[in-house]
């Protein structure tokens, strides 16, 4: 497989007011609306296939313009979508909105991480774009380090995929405890001995995109024991890495950088978060305000959205479920407001059998699949920045078929995708709908 990264940044990428990283050759502006300029002519840009085209581009022709905006088929505006045109980049505003100026006018790509793309060739006249783009819905199962590591275990994965709804496969790269899954070519991984060699990435990538499969990795974040023995300047407490500390973030950007370079559709971010329990009264952090705990946690995903984006990522967050119900950050930086803002899909993690007695009134949250999925994405949906999705984790295990089948009920009428969890990546298809029983 040809790493990601020689086909995305065949031209490297430098970052104008948005801060965005990168070296030369393609220019990235970030955009607002102009209340100076009127539109005559609106084109409108609908969804296709994704499509990559770089017209050449000459210094003699004159610069013409363009601008418009990009949003949902409802009209809700799509922040940070690229906007491409030959050799022109520009990332869209919070409200959507983006102007460049091109020597060369042709092709226009709308693209963004997790989402469809659109194109439409420029028109002469044409002086305002409208592009519509949609996130995909994203139905995903796990896949476990001995799962990933069997033939015959990941082949009745891909089997299940086959038969049922499920469009995505949710692989572990770092995991609790700091151990690393592959033969990484970051080298602390190595000089800590934190690599283990479960399954080659670049292997089973390609296994699950012929199958037509997104591919998701989880980047276990700031419960790492391995770095915190080796890195005691990275160290808040006990195995906990400090969120701010710059080593902490950039070890596990590096990890993030590699794991879409060698192909992964998506990154996500777990344990990115501070300790909870008795380990945060330990840690310090109830030192630390509310703000500067969100703060720290924001920061480091705005980091890695600068970073993988460019690249073609998507960037997702796992969340503790009771945070997207709760009006604090319960002490561990997580706040569904700020965290979305940063990433493409925030996932909290909803467990009925982790909730208290007398949540919602039941006596036992665990018997209720349905209502207690329902609440809590109902309350984090409230709180979601636009241009961010809600995707779920769901609980796959304690529970029977049907059980599961009533959490994955919650998600679909409340329109989410959703990622089912299960340590041993231990499912039963009749616990997971087809597309024929979603009405596909």
């Amino acid at each position: 497989m040809v790493p990601r990264r020689s086909l995305l940044l065949s031209i490297a990428l430098v970052a104008a007011c948005t801060g965005e990283p990168g070296g030369g050759g393609v220019k990235i502006t970030e955009t607002m609306p102009s209340t100076s300029s009127t539109s005559t002519t609106t084109t409108s840009l609908t969804t296709t296939s994704p499509t990559t085209t770089s017209p050449t581009t000459t210094t003699t022709q004159p610069l013409v313009n363009v601008s418009g905006r990009v949003a949902r088929d409802d009209g809700t505006p799509v922040p940070r979508a690229f906007v491409e045109m030959g050799e022109m980049r520009s990332l869209t505003g919070p409200d959507g909105w983006f102007s460049f100026e091109t020597p060369a006018p042709g092709t226009m790509t709308v693209s963004k991480p997790g989402w469809s793309s659109a194109e439409l060739m420029w028109e002469e006249g044409t002086a305002f774009y409208r592009a519509v783009i949609e996130p995909q819905t994203i139905r995903g199962i796990r896949v476990g380090a001995e799962a990933a590591q069997s033939d015959r275990l990941f082949n009745g994965l891909l089997s299940l995929a086959d038969d049922t709804a499920v469009n995505a496969l949710v692989f572990d790269t770092k995991q609790e405890g700091g151990r690393v899954l592959y033969d990484t070519r970051v080298s602390d991984a190595h000089r800590i001995g934190a690599v283990e060699e479960f399954y080659d990435p670049v292997e089973r990538i390609a296994q699950a995109h012929e199958r037509g499969l997104y591919t998701i990795t989880r980047i276990v974040t700031f419960e790492d024991g391995q770095r915190a023995a080796a890195f005691p300047e990275d160290r808040l407490v006990g195995p906990w890495l400090d969120p701010s500390a710059p080593g902490a973030r950039s070890y596990n950007l590096e990890l993030a950088e590699e794991a879409c370079d060698i192909g992964f559709d998506e990154i996500q971010f777990d344990y990115v978060r501070y300790p909870s329990g008795s380990t945060a009264e330990r840690s310090g952090q109830r030192d630390l305000t509310q703000d500067q705990r969100v703060d720290a946690i924001g920061g480091f995903l705005r980091e890695a959205r600068q970073l993988l984006h460019p690249m073609g990522c998507a960037v997702s967050a796992a969340v503790f479920g009771i945070v997207v119900s709760s009006s604090n950050d319960q002490g561990i930086g997580q706040m569904p407001e700020a965290v979305s803002t940063q990433v493409d899909v925030l996932s909290p993690m909803v467990y009925p059998s982790h909730y208290s007695p007398g949540w919602l009134g039941f006596e036992d949250p665990n018997d209720h699949p349905y209502d207690v999925t329902a609440d809590a994405l109902a309350s984090a949906s409230r709180r979601m920045a636009d241009g961010s999705e809600l995707r779920p984790y769901l609980q796959a295990f304690w529970w029977s078929n049907q059980q599961i089948r009533r959490s994955i009920q919650a998600a679909e009428d409340a329109g989410t995708g959703w990622l089912l969890w299960n340590i041993m990546s231990n499912f039963d298809r009749a616990a997971i709908p087809t597309d024929a029983d979603l009405g596909g």
